[in-house]
């Protein structure tokens, strides 16, 4: 990759480490739809003027399809379930489980029409990175019914992050990056409308559960969607999403210093096991010729 992707890299990682510490601060105080909704329709407001003065949103008209799954996959469900995931287990835990991302695009890309070649080395890090899933959920990391329904939230948003990759770079590839970002966070706004007027809090939110969703849309929603539309384009859907390498890192560093949360041996173990097997399963690995020409073709 170029420097300037390798800074987006870095950054991304970054702006996607910090969201798990900000909706547990706001999840204490709001319901996991407000949450999703405030930093969906926040980022939306900013992104959608932007969009319209330079032409973009026109574009989405012959794209309409791929940018309402991408709203759908990419916003609506993973953000209202990791926050509702968040209400019951760690943080440092949720950001372990998202950095199965890789993994998962791995195993669904042949269904996008994106056929990357699955060689041992590959098949290996798929295998290590499923061990270490089952050494975050089985060696006492998680307990009780309530842990169990937070790791099938968050489990569920992470093959939709994965579906949204592979919607940009199927589908998305051409487009620019502004326009489906705030075409999708607009569509994602009005179907968790109802759901977040529903579940509005009694009495006015404290500053710090304001100010977490506001930093939510802006800084990890915003600049983070563009970030990740050009890594995807630049790098591919596969090697952009090894960015998760970073997530779990800084959520856990986060969560350890200003939440007291503890991994625990099990944590531990599963964090390296899923981090080595991301890095395996997307170690070289490229679009095949074939599958290449015909997504230019597309």
């Amino acid at each position: 990759m170029s420097a300037r992707a390798w800074l987006a890299f870095i950054c991304l990682g970054i702006f996607w480490g910090i969201p798990y510490l900000f909706i547990k601060l706001a999840v204490a105080e709001l319901s996991p739809f407000d949450v999703a909704w405030g930093r969906i329709t926040l980022a939306a407001l900013v992104l959608l003027p932007i969009a319209w003065r330079r032409g973009e949103l026109r574009a989405l008209l012959t794209h309409k399809g791929a940018v309402c799954a991408f709203a759908l996959v990419e916003f609506a469900i993973p953000f209202s379930l990791i926050s509702l995931g968040e209400r019951w287990i760690p943080s440092s835990v949720t950001a372990i489980l998202i950095a199965t991302v890789p993994l998962t695009i791995a195993l669904i890309c042949r269904f996008f029409g994106i056929h990357e070649r699955l060689g041992v080395m590959r098949l290996i890090g798929l295998t290590v990175g499923f061990a270490g899933v089952v050494a975050l959920v089985g060696l006492g990391t998680l307990s009780g019914p309530s842990a169990w329904a937070g790791l099938a939230c968050v489990l569920v948003s992470t093959i939709g992050y994965a579906m949204g990759a592979l919607i940009i770079e199927r589908h998305l590839h051409g487009v620019g990056s502004i326009g489906p970002v705030a075409g999708s966070l607009s569509i994602a706004s009005l179907l968790l409308l109802v759901p977040a007027m529903l579940s509005l809090p009694a009495h006015m939110p404290s500053a710090v559960a304001l100010s977490s969703v506001a930093i939510l849309g802006l800084v990890c929603t915003v600049l983070a969607m563009l970030l990740m539309f050009y890594l995807v384009k630049n790098a591919g859907a596969s090697r952009a999403s090894v960015v998760t390498y970073l997530n779990p890192a800084v959520a856990t560093l986060l969560g350890m210093v200003l939440l007291g949360e503890r991994l625990g041996m099990g944590g531990l173990i599963g964090f390296g096991l899923v981090l080595l097997g991301s890095w395996l399963a997307t170690r070289g690995s490229a679009p095949e010729p074939q599958a290449a020409a015909a997504e230019a073709a597309h």
